[in-house]
């Protein structure tokens, strides 16, 4: 994975895939016999010097050359023919049907029967030395011609994308004249639809084929949106010294943000947040996660232990939103609608200052659930959108803090509840508005998240086909966007599963890049295996940037290490995965296996119960010397807690006996697996059946030791059940269950699956981040997290580009390699 075959051009995929889409696709024009009454040039040729100087590939002989040491096209861009075709000449001006059309004009141009009509703008108007009439067409998309195909109706049908793609075309070919005006995108659409003349189309954007770009039209970022005030400068260079980070040289930029506010959105336990923001700070950036929501309590848990900065929202995400609209309507209603707070006098040092016994405050709440007498509000400690008291009644609620009551007996009320306490509800608004308890639009930079969409699981026997976003499981798809459509971020990542681009045509990856197009956010995608910035895992996963117009489109970071590949890729998308091509040189550090991540762990038992230990052995590979770094000597976590270090989590899922037995049975040598125990046998076509002529084994439980659910999975051609992982292996990929009844999870010597430190190494999470809850709750915790330093590698081109440092290119290069990059120059090694 570290390389793959150079890239096919638009010619060689057609036909083969779908990425590369019409025009590109389209059946080439066949010269026809033009009438010299109806198409033909106007007008005097382009003098021979400046036409030679222009196009100097069209005058390389007198016949048509052949393309063999010249760029793929005439204007050095990757095109489709075999040669160049030969000018005698060029032009400014032709007449075709009547209409003329000057160079640099936009046309339609014929296209097969029953499609529409293609879109290009004229580049060159040339006769050729066989005195054909020709000209070169620089193509525009439609939306549907784009990657987003059915879902073009989320963008304007009046809006086009222009693009790199340029080709020959018999001058008869063109059709008609058609209007299409250049804009500057906004992603406040109402202020656009007021800048857009008028025209028959226009554009915007340009769409690139490679990584399926969405980008800016300028090299230069657009410094005139309303958000400037936040927005990085590209016109000039450092303005600050440079810094090294354990030998990677950064750039400290001042700009006009001492830092950028991250909300993590389907957080889980913290790992896509956390490594883009230690990836942001080698970069030279301060991202902060701000905020944060997951629905699973232990998660939200864990994140607040490991991040107690962090405001850690544990709801429904679609709760969230609705939250996130209440809020700012009461903060318009309450602190008024200039400025949000401007006009108003603060007092909410004074009222927290004041002794609650003598709180002369009138504010009484209504009635209690459980008693008919009025209580006097002491304050209100919290908000939240949904159901607290599950009584059926959705909306906002607050929770109340009761005059001569503790927190036990604190309860939820709804908004209208607490009409009698409208000075209580003021000092909470005031408070929770200055201290950002909540984003309002416009207070975040950046947004991750990795919504689930559990409607496209090759496990899930009733995934709808036909209208995927209407599946319940696939829903925080539409939420997520939702989401971003009002808060309105800077940056945006979103991290999902292959699956949203094998399923259905891939017709989850298509809506999203349509809403963020729809939105006016620029888009990239692509495919990154967490085994190539090493960890011992394949883990493939589509990561999707967004930026906005105001911003520099961020770059994929190339792999750093070789991986042995697993797994499959679709191949419709196999051009965006992330990786060097065949032709490039490139230097990858060595694949990490197995035993450089966790050879160095302390055995521990299948009945282990500690959740801290200390290591009680040494490091033995650059990996475990840095994955057990301290969180005082890791960059950008300074700040954070700076206890010594234990090890934590490094105890595994208690097999139940009968599980445990057959564990034990297991041969501790490489590829073992329950087809080692006896009884079974292996047939010639790699299949397992039970040995008719041997007596079947028996548990103590009188339950057989070879399981029927083993020697019928997947027909009977698997070997994962009861499976161990070897010393010099990778893993496909973390799991959230750590049953070992049809996984290979096995621990290389010692009868066990693997513990949670274990496959939290696996993940990339350095020693020092503590999980919370049940054993399988934290299993699940890191079999959902993004890999750090997949995360880590993004965060640093997002520094790159929020910097404005990055260039238009869909990849870059890392400076450094995983783990070493999370040392701080005075780090040391906990043994």
């Amino acid at each position: 994975m570290g390389k793959r075959r150079a890239k096919a051009d638009a010619t060689e995929q057609a036909g083969e895939t779908t990425v590369s889409l019409v025009p590109s696709e389209r059946k080439k024009a066949k010269r026809s016999d033009v009438s010299s009454d109806t198409c033909f040039f106007v007008g005097k040729p382009i003098p021979a010097n400046e036409a030679r100087e222009k196009w100097p590939l069209r005058y390389q002989s007198k016949n048509k050359a052949e393309k063999k040491n010249s760029p793929r096209s005439v204007n050095g861009v990757p095109g489709e023919e075999d040669e160049v075709l030969q000018a005698k000449c060029h032009y400014r001006q032709a007449m075709v049907d009547g209409t003329l059309y000057n160079l640099n004009d936009d046309a339609y141009v014929k296209a097969e029967d029953g499609k529409p009509n293609y879109i290009a703008r004229i580049i060159e108007l040339f006769d050729t030395v066989d005195n054909e009439l020709y000209f070169t067409a620089q193509w525009f998309y439609r939306a549907a011609d784009t990657v987003i195909k059915d879902h073009a109706a989320l963008v304007d049908e009046a809006r086009v994308f222009i693009s790199d793609v340029k080709d020959d075309n018999p001058l008869d070919c063109i059709v008609s004249r058609v209007k299409i005006a250049r804009i500057s995108p906004n992603v406040d659409l109402a202020k656009k639809e007021k800048t857009i003349p008028p025209c028959d189309l226009y554009y915007d954007m340009k769409y690139t084929v490679p990584y399926l770009t969405f980008s800016n039209l300028d090299t230069e970022i657009s410094k005139t949106d309303s958000d400037t005030s936040s927005t990085i400068s590209t016109e000039s260079g450092s303005t600050g010294d440079d810094n090294n980070v354990n030998g990677v040289t950064c750039q400290n930029h001042t700009s006009d943000v001492s830092e950028w506010t991250l909300l993590d959105l389907y957080s889980g336990c913290g790992a896509m947040s956390t490594g883009l923001c230690l990836g942001a700070s080698i970069s030279g950036v301060k991202l902060v996660t701000r905020w944060a929501v997951d629905i699973n309590s232990y998660a939200c848990k864990s994140l607040k232990l490991n991040h107690p900065e962090t405001q850690v929202r544990n709801e429904a995400t679609e709760d969230f939103l609705c939250l996130l609209k209440a809020w700012a309507d009461l903060c318009k209603d309450i602190l008024g609608s200039d400025g949000l707070g401007s006009n108003y006098e603060d007092n909410t040092d004074e009222d927290e200052d004041k002794d609650e016994n003598n709180d002369t405050s009138n504010d009484k709440a209504p009635t209690t659930p459980s008693d008919s007498e009025d209580f006097e509000v002491q304050k209100l400690i919290a908000i939240c959108y949904g159901d607290p008291n599950e009584v059926k009644k959705p909306g906002l609620y607050f929770k109340v803090r009761w005059k001569g009551y503790g927190p036990s007996d604190d309860t939820w009320e709804p908004l209208d509840g607490l009409s009698n306490c409208p000075e209580k509800l003021k000092e909470f608004v005031t408070r929770g508005y200055k201290s950002k308890i909540l984003p309002l639009p416009g207070d975040v930079d950046f947004i991750c998240g990795g919504p689930p969409c559990q409607g496209v699981s090759g496990f899930n026997r009733f995934r709808n086909r036909q209208a995927p976003l209407e599946d319940i499981k696939n829903r925080q798809l539409v939420v997520f966007m939702d989401i971003i459509e009002y808060l309105k971020p800077k940056y945006v990542l979103m991290e999902n599963v292959v699956d949203i681009l094998k399923f259905a045509g891939g017709f989850l990856g298509r809506y999203a890049i349509g809403r963020l197009v729809s939105m006016d956010y620029q888009a990239r995608m692509g495919m990154m295996a967490a085994g190539s910035y090493g960890l011992p895992q394949f883990r493939m996963r589509v990561f999707l940037w967004g930026a906005r117009p105001t911003q520099k489109l961020p770059q994929y970071p190339l792999p750093t290490h070789e991986v042995v590949a697993r797994g499959f890729v679709p191949s419709e998308f196999q051009e965006i995965t992330v990786a060097y091509d065949d032709k490039q040189s490139c230097q990858l550090a060595d694949a990490v296996f197995l035993g450089d991540a966790i050879a160095d762990l302390p055995p521990v038992t299948n009945d282990e119960s500690q959740d801290e230990r200390k290591y009680g052995t040494t490091a033995r590979t650059e990996f475990q010397r840095y994955i057990r770094l301290r969180r005082s000597d890791m960059v950008g976590m300074a700040s954070l807690q700076k206890t010594p270090q234990m090890l934590y989590d490094h105890r595994p899922l208690q097999l139940n006996k009968d599980d445990f037995e057959r564990v034990c049975r297991i041969p501790t040598k490489k590829g073992a697996n329950f087809r080692d125990l006896p009884g079974v046998l292996v047939n010639s076509d790699n299949k397992v059946e039970l040995d008719p002529s041997v007596e079947r084994v028996m548990l103590e439980s009188g339950k057989p030791l070879v399981p029927d659910y083993a020697i019928t999975f997947v027909r009977g051609t698997s070997t994962k059940p009861f499976g161990r992982l070897w010393w010099d292996e990778i893993v496909a990929t973390v799991v959230t269950r750590a049953e070992p009844h049809n996984q290979t999870l096995l621990h290389p010597e010692q009868d066990r699956v693997l513990t949670i430190r274990e496959n939290a190494r696996l993940q990339g999470f350095p020693d020092c981040y503590q999980l919370v809850g049940p054993v399988k709750e934290r299993y699940i915790q890191v079999g959902n997290a993004v890999a750090v330093p997949v995360a880590l590698a993004l965060g640093y081109t997002f520094g790159l580009a929020c910097q404005g440092l990055s260039d238009n290119e869909p990849l870059t290069t890392l400076p450094f390699k995983f783990p070493s990059c999370l040392a701080s120059t005075d780090s040391g090694q906990v043994d």
